[in-house]
């Protein structure tokens, strides 16, 4: 499998309520060189978590240990700019599977569905809900529900719907990138490739 299978997370959120976050800013440039997935997460948001002298910046949600888990909150705009696929391998190199927002670049969007990083779309109404949830209480948990496609707080039970395209869904759901799609359907290929030399 490319990655996890994604059906059901429950996890606490980090809070990062600045919009038109771009992909230059979740991982520079000029640590664009590797080909490889590995390594990413120690440069997200790199130039926003350290300073010059590489100490971190006290101020910088990622470096407030208060906050935790598996999804991380953004707001409206995120993934704009280049369209490089480095950013939603270094997000989900640091241990994020799933990105929340009010809107997402597309390109983006497409990158995070295409390495197991679920991106929900939630309306800006809700979104402010998420925000205060977690200033309520830094350990406030969010439920995830692929299959159902439904995005829940728990402490208060309030609870939206989002979209995502059936195949990413069905590749997400079994841990599938394109590529193991289509060797999941060796046997019906080789079926039919068998009847059409006929």
């Amino acid at each position: 499998m490319a990655y996890d299978k994604f059906t059901v997370l429950t996890s606490s959120a980090v809070p990062m309520p600045i919009e038109n976050v771009d992909t230059d800013q979740i991982i520079p440039a000029r640590f664009l060189k590797a080909t490889e997935r590995k390594g990413f997460g120690d440069n997200l948001f790199r130039d926003w978590r350290f300073n010059s002298d590489n100490t971190p910046k006290q101020d910088f949600v990622l470096n407030n240990p208060i906050y935790s888990g598996k999804i991380l909150v953004g707001g409206r705009n995120f993934g704009s700019g280049s369209s490089r696929e480095h950013a939603a391998w270094a997000i989900y190199d640091y241990g994020f599977r799933c990105v929340v927002s009010s809107f997402f670049a597309d390109i983006f969007k497409n990158n995070s569905l295409n390495i197991g990083i679920l991106p929900v779309t939630v309306s800006p109404a809700f979104l402010d809900k998420i925000f205060k949830a977690i200033e309520a209480d830094p350990n406030a948990q969010l439920e995830v529900n692929l299959p159902e496609q439904t995005i829940t707080i728990l402490a208060t039970g309030e609870k939206e719907s989002f979209d995502i395209n059936g195949y990413k869904k069905h590749n997400m759901m079994n841990g599938y990138d394109d590529i193991d799609y289509l060797q999941s359907l060796k046997t019906e290929i080789q079926s039919f490739a068998a009847k059409s030399m006929y």
